[in-house]
């Protein structure tokens, strides 16, 4: 169910916008390409949603095993739930992929990456992907595009949930929640457990790592919001993930228990105020963390720690003029990390562990007739790397009722992390460079959609160069030192035929260092997905189909990752309207398949274990 939006998600932080645009369906919303509402029947970019029902059939399912399910989109994971995971967005690095919560940039400074395996599904009620660069509407980093994820918010009436589940692994889940409107005032509390023991990360008989490596999650969230008047609203939300992971690390020579403990903070302030019929004003105030602290046999009994902050302020002007919307914003970024390098063995701590980025955004939005125009422009001002400057243009035709075409281009930009700039030496010796310059992105895409009541199908083909790409060098020493090709093309469709749905994407593409030819670390040729669902009144059932080609672990592209093929089935019985059974089996043909490796395999390195065929049942209850 693709073309299920739900509502509220968005509601409270664009409802006076959609006031002023009554055309706008607010079951066929997003907002994420535009940072704007905008049909999808008129978008100029590439966007899919994953709603909130197939998060919930998502069962056992990691976050990054839910993303592997949309057009564009691989991963990596080294050894299960809650372990080190990435995302290649278009081939594009999990550092070039921006991620948002709400609308807060929620990653780590030193490495550039959200941790997205702490992040638990049971959280979150709808997720938009915006595939291609978009840095010139949301700032650095944003070259492969921005996955934005909304946690569950209030809406009107008053409604409780309560969920149990248990699975393989000794894998438990429980889930409650209360959110509704009382008069002029909107609410939402969801709170969520998780624990499971896993398995080996690492596959391996050495009796040291041999063991389950398991993971334990409890995190919560809220929002709530004030209506002070017709078209003014005051709101605040509120996310917190604590996760406990164990880990592998085959340096270990003893059978210490690695372990870390991970924790992510989302909070903001939401003012949204139409001033006048045309002029939507939206100021946000907040904050994110992302806290790790690792304790390994090298460290002990001092932990590692690695700590961002990140403080931002974002001011966004929506103004209606004769022909189309004009957006001015003002972007801020204050990132502060610490550690404690110094105490588990650097020379020093980071050598600068603050810097600033001010951004200002100039948009325009146009629907005329059957034209869509997009006009973005975005000039960052950063402490470290200086100033950037940005843009994006796309044109959209409805050549009939049923197809229209886009084309666009786009400049981004991914900022050296941390680490890249200041990390520590040791014992003298260097390991991160000061003068690195930004990785710069040009992106040019094409693209046709085919849209009816009952089918959807688009064809979408890229080309992103990357330039002043980031490697290390002999010494491992950061240096701007290469540039990459990703180029693609993408088929999306979906059908209905009574009960029947199924949809599927096919990703034919070559992310390549332009410089060697090869293709860069785990990022596959090929892969497609496909689900099928049959549903009735009381109960449905489904099936998902993931097939990738094989990879490389290594940048010489000697470490070969085999191809796999998997094969899922969920199942949903509605008891009554209160009360509903779901199951779940993953790998159901049990396949034997690697996502990562540590090490060369065929010297001294493992295989990163992957879960074998597993289930999940869970009880849900609802109030309406």
């Amino acid at each position: 169910m693709k073309k299920t939006i739900l509502a509220s998600a968005v509601l409270l932080a664009i409802s006076p916008f959609i006031q002023a645009q009554e055309k706008i369906d607010l079951d066929d919303v997003v907002v994420t390409a535009t940072r704007t509402p905008q049909p999808r029947e008129q978008l100029v970019a590439d966007v899919s949603v994953i709603d909130a029902e197939t998060i919930e059939r998502s069962g056992q399912s990691t976050l990054i095993e839910l993303l592997q399910t949309q057009p564009g989109l691989e991963i990596s994971n080294n050894g299960g739930a809650g372990k080190t995971s990435n995302i290649f967005l278009r081939g594009a690095s999990s550092n070039q992929t921006l991620i948002l919560i709400d609308g807060m940039r929620a990653q780590s400074s030193t490495l550039g990456t959200t941790t997205i395996e702490n992040i638990p599904t049971a959280q979150i009620q709808r997720i938009e992907i915006l595939r291609g660069p978009a840095t010139s509407l949301y700032g650095q980093d944003a070259v492969g595009g921005v996955i934005q994820i909304f946690t569950k918010k209030g809406a009107a009436g008053a409604h409780q949930y309560a969920s149990v589940g248990i699975g393989r692994y000794d894998t438990v889940k429980a889930a409650a929640g209360v959110n509704g409107q009382l008069n002029q005032t909107q609410y939402a509390l969801n709170l969520s457990v998780e624990d499971t023991d896993g398995f080996s990360a690492l596959d391996t008989n050495q009796a040291n790592l041999k063991d389950n490596d398991g993971y334990r999650n409890v995190s919560i969230s809220g929002q709530l919001t004030q209506t002070l008047a017709a078209g003014h609203t005051l709101g605040v939300s509120i996310l917190n993930s604590e996760g406990d992971t164990q880990f592998d690390n085959r340096f270990n020579a003893t059978d210490y228990n690695s372990r870390a403990k991970i924790k992510q903070q989302v909070f903001s302030v939401l003012s949204s105020n139409q001033m006048n019929e045309r002029w939507l004003s939206r100021f946000r105030i907040g904050y994110t963390v992302d806290e790790l602290k690792s304790y390994d046999e090298f460290g002990a009994p001092i932990p590692s720690r690695f700590d961002t902050i990140q403080r931002q302020i974002n001011w966004q002007n929506d103004i209606k003029l004769p022909m189309g919307n004009l957006t001015l914003m003002y972007d801020r970024l204050e990132e502060e990390v610490e550690s404690n390098l110094q105490q588990t063995g650097a020379d020093s701590d980071y050598t600068n562990t603050k810097r600033i980025n001010n951004g200002y955004v100039l948009s325009y939005l146009a629907n005329i007739n059957a034209h869509t125009v997009h006009a973005s422009y975005r000039q960052d001002h950063n402490s470290s790397f200086g100033t950037q400057h940005t843009g994006g243009l796309a044109y959209g035709y409805q050549l009939t009722d049923v197809l229209r075409a886009y084309v666009s281009g786009s400049k981004a930009f991914k900022a050296p992390t941390f680490n890249d700039l200041y990390f520590p030496s040791y014992f003298g010796f260097p390991t991160s460079n000061p003068d690195l310059s930004p990785e710069k992105a040009r992106n040019l895409e094409a693209s046709m959609h085919y849209e009816t009541d009952k089918t959807t199908v688009s064809l979408t083909a890229y080309r992103n160069k990357v330039r002043d790409l980031i490697l290390l060098d002999v010494n491992f020493i950061p240096q701007n030192a290469s540039q990459a090709v990703l180029k693609g093309l993408t088929l999306a469709a979906q059908h209905t035929a009574g009960p029947w749905i199924v949809n599927g994407s096919i990703d034919v593409q070559s992310p390549k260092n332009e410089d060697t030819d090869l293709l860069l670390v785990r990022r596959a040729q090929r892969n497609a997905k496909l689900n099928v669902a049959y549903q009735q009144t009381d109960w449905r059932i489904g099936s998902e189909v993931v097939l990738v080609s094989h990879r490389y672990n290594d940048t010489a592209n000697t470490q070969r990752l085999a191809g796999y093929g998997l094969l899922n089935i969920t199942a949903d019985y509605h008891i009554n309207p209160q009360w509903k059974v779901q199951a779940r089996l993953n790998n159901v043909l049990d396949k034997d398949y690697a996502l990562a490796f540590d090490g060369d395999p065929s010297a001294f390195g493992y295989v990163y274990n992957t879960p074998g065929s597993n289930f999940f049942i869970n009880l849900r209850w609802d109030s309406n």
